[in-house]
């Protein structure tokens, strides 16, 4: 019956994840080392409509978020608000930048994508990781 129980309630744990998002770039840095993790950075702004649409639909889909979670290691930042290296310019956002855990840049891609799209960017980012 237990097991049951189990098999029921886990679908719904597995929908409501979340990004394990760092609480700051340093930490970010941190875990990437420990992990030997790329880190992926995205930088957004209060105000921006596409930003919005980036958080509310492309990451909230389940498989970017469970490859998000086990590939990266990932911070949220807000332009003009938090510490960031200075590197790391968003003249627009929302912007994604990929980095191994040393800092070095190693993709950015400016803008909102889709589900697929971001899929595919992240795809990308761990070849260059990797290479």
């Amino acid at each position: 019956m237990k097991k049951m129980v189990l098999w029921l309630i886990m679908p719904l744990w597995l929908m409501g994840a979340d990004i394990n998002w760092s609480a700051n770039f340093a930490e970010a840095q941190v875990k990437a080392k420990k992990e030997s993790k790329p880190m992926l950075v995205i930088i957004t702004t209060e105000q921006c409509r596409w930003c919005r649409k980036l958080e509310a639909t492309t990451l909230e889909d389940d498989k970017i978020i469970s490859m998000i979670n086990t590939k990266f290691s990932a911070v949220h930042v807000t332009r003009d608000k938090s510490v960031y290296p200075k590197n790391l310019s968003a003249k627009m956002v929302p912007m994604s930048y990929f980095l191994d855990p040393n800092g070095k840049v190693l993709y950015s891609m400016p803008g909102y994508w889709s589900t697929e799209d971001y899929q595919s960017i992240l795809d990308d980012a761990l070849k260059r990781y990797k290479k």
